[in-house]
């Protein structure tokens, strides 16, 4: 497969992620379109790796998923207690959270 053939997959992810960030106001979308953009990047990183014939952009990727990871969890604590406060995951009513 060409190089062209994952950058452009990976530019459609992000855009979709771009887009579920902007555009959604639930809590759990925006978490999963910020996974989205996250794994365009990984796209891109370990393409461009393949390319080149170095381990540097796998090993890179590794550290992204790792950050997402924990990610996950911040975000989805966040999220609870934005739910068990509220009753809902409606992100518009987060700074009403304020201590």
């Amino acid at each position: 497969m060409l190089l062209n053939q994952f950058l452009l997959l990976a530019a459609v992810l992000f855009a979709i992620g771009v887009y579920g960030v902007l555009a959604r106001r639930n809590g759990v979308l925006v978490l999963m379109s910020i996974e989205l953009i996250l794994n365009a990047v990984n796209i891109n990183l370990v393409a461009f790796s393949a390319v080149r014939e170095t381990v540097g952009g796998e090993v890179f990727a590794l550290f992204i998923i790792a950050v997402a990871a924990a990610e996950v969890g911040v975000g989805l604590a966040m999220v609870l207690l934005l739910y068990r406060n509220r009753r809902s995951i409606d992100l518009t009513e987060i700074d009403q959270l304020r201590g």
